[in-house]
């Protein structure tokens, strides 16, 4: 005789983890039917090239206060390892799943892939799949020029609500969190990692609203200052503790609330960071709509354009901030310490792997990945193609780490204590080293090609080749054909007045140079 099981809903928590504004949980929880939440830890993800365990460190710290507020509500999250199928699998021999709810999640191609399973299993098994929208990001979109009006009235809709009460399952399951520093998730970190988790996610909101956004335009660019102005809320944007909804109408709120004197201080700051809401989601719905952007260049022109070596001296020498380049060197150290950089930081490392070192992006991008707490594979895989001019749609960034040095870090202050070889140095050497050579005057010992690396390339030199292939690349008429159906399906329609692709270059450029300053 066959027994009866207890029904139950799952809710799979992915990169969603928080309670409010979360439609899967609250549209489970108004069911009679008990709900199990639950989060897989799936090891070969873990295994993936991207995935490090800087991220699990602060996926960890969301998962105590998921768990924490789960419990509140009347049932705790259940943590399980291993491969989710076979999660599923088990879970349905101890209960009837009805229904398994979650987000439409826009990751990288092994979630993609994964995703697909267990939607198989699901229809094989008679399991409903209530998906709903992440934030901005759209599947299915039928054509781009649609996107942003979706995405604006999403924005707009209301926030869900966190429920009163879920409604337990009546048998205990087995849960437990893999600690921080478990070998699943890879080699040991180096520096620290940024808190996660709910409590800190509004602590961090509210800060930056109240307080540190009123500097945020001056110190968005310049490393150091950047750490504290920034926002610092991509990486609780990443992995779910609030949503971009959230933030967007926490930011209309705070407006509401100005004074005459706020408007002049915080207006314009906020205003700018509400567009990069915009433009993040903007870039997570590239990967949404073409998935193999993580392995395969937009436009396949570009595909063999250079070789990927993990073993090439040059890139041993950019991934430990041996270049010789003070500047470079210092944001990359910077960056293995903290696992975050401000944005045109991150582009430079890019452009100066891409062009001066000629690097493959996928290599760099996958290193960069590891070290990112912040990684989000739709803006990472897109930027990364765009910094190392692969898209054709877009037109080439190339940096001058001497000219960003000077720019960003006049004094050699940021230089010095991220490259201490160098902090004895004259202060007027220490954007170009190589050019100092020891005297009787000055009271430094600092010997470049024994303390502190020559420069690894001639930057100018490199540059000049590396721009002089691509564009090569870019005159045959083929390439253009492909570079109009790239723009039809990733472009952005920012401008109504320039929706329809230009071949000509001037128009192009144009509508790249916007792209690159909003983001």
């Amino acid at each position: 005789m066959k027994r009866t099981l207890d029904a139950i809903n799952i809710v799979w928590f992915k990169r969603d983890l928080r309670t409010n504004d979360h439609a899967p949980l609250l549209n489970a929880s108004q069911q009679n039917t008990p709900i199990l939440p639950i989060y897989v830890v799936e090891p070969d993800y873990w295994k993936t090239e991207s995935s490090s365990r800087k991220h699990w460190h602060f996926i960890y710290d969301c998962l105590v206060d998921l768990n924490n507020e789960l419990n509140d509500l009347g049932q705790p999250l259940i943590v399980q390892t291993g491969d989710v199928v076979d999660i599923f699998i088990q879970i349905s021999e101890i209960f009837d799943i009805k229904n398994i709810y979650s987000h439409e999640e826009t990751g990288n191609m092994w979630t993609y892939e994964r995703d697909k399973r267990v939607q198989v299993w699901c229809k094989k098994n008679a399991i409903g799949q209530k998906e709903y929208p992440s934030n901005g990001v759209v599947r299915k979109l039928s054509s781009r020029d649609d996107w942003s009006k979706i995405r604006n009235k999403r924005m707009s809709e209301k926030i869900y609500p966190k429920p009163d009460y879920i409604n337990p399952i009546k048998k205990n399951v087995y849960s437990t969190i893999p600690n921080k520093d478990d070998e699943l998730f890879g080699t040991p970190i180096i520096g620290r990692v940024q808190r996660g988790g709910r409590i800190k996610a509004i602590c961090d909101l509210k800060s930056f609203l109240n307080e540190r956004s009123s500097n945020y335009l001056y110190h968005i660019s310049a490393p150091g200052k950047s750490e504290k102005y920034c926002s610092r809320l991509s990486a609780h944007l990443t992995w779910g503790s609030l949503s971009v909804r959230e933030i967007v109408q926490s930011i209309k709120k705070r407006r509401l609330q100005f004074c005459d004197d706020d408007k002049k201080i915080y207006g314009r700051n906020l205003s700018a960071f509400n567009s990069r809401l915009a433009w993040r989601c903007h870039f997570i719905q590239k990967i949404e709509s073409q998935p193999n952007i993580e392995t395969h260049c937009m436009h396949s022109a570009f595909e063999s354009l250079r070789k990927i070596d993990p073993d090439d001296n040059k890139f041993l020498a950019w991934s430990k901030g041996n270049t010789g380049y003070p500047f470079v060197d210092a944001c990359m150290r910077n960056l293995i310490s903290e696992g975050w950089i401000t944005f045109r930081m991150r582009a430079m490392l890019v452009s100066f792997a891409s062009y001066q070192l000629w690097i493959d992006w996928r290599l760099s991008g996958n290193y960069l990945a590891k070290l990112f707490t912040d990684f989000e594979p739709g803006i990472h895989f897109s930027q990364l193609q765009m910094q190392s001019g692969v898209t054709g749609i877009n037109a080439m960034r190339v940096y001058n780490p001497i000219k960003q040095s000077i720019e960003h870090d006049i004094n050699g202050h940021f230089i010095k204590k991220w490259v201490p070889e160098l902090i004895d140095l004259p202060e007027k050497f220490i954007h170009e080293p190589w050019k100092y050579h020891n005297n009787l005057v000055d009271n430094c010992s600092v010997q470049i090609g024994r303390d502190y690396p020559f420069p690894i390339v001639d930057h100018e030199h490199e540059a000049r080749i590396a721009k002089q292939k691509i564009s090569n690349v870019r005159k045959n008429e083929l390439f253009k054909y492909e570079s109009r159906l790239v723009f039809e399906k990733h472009g952005s329609r920012k401008s109504r007045s320039k929706r329809k692709f230009n071949t000509n270059q001037k128009s192009k450029v144009s509508i790249d140079n916007k792209q690159l300053k909003l983001f």
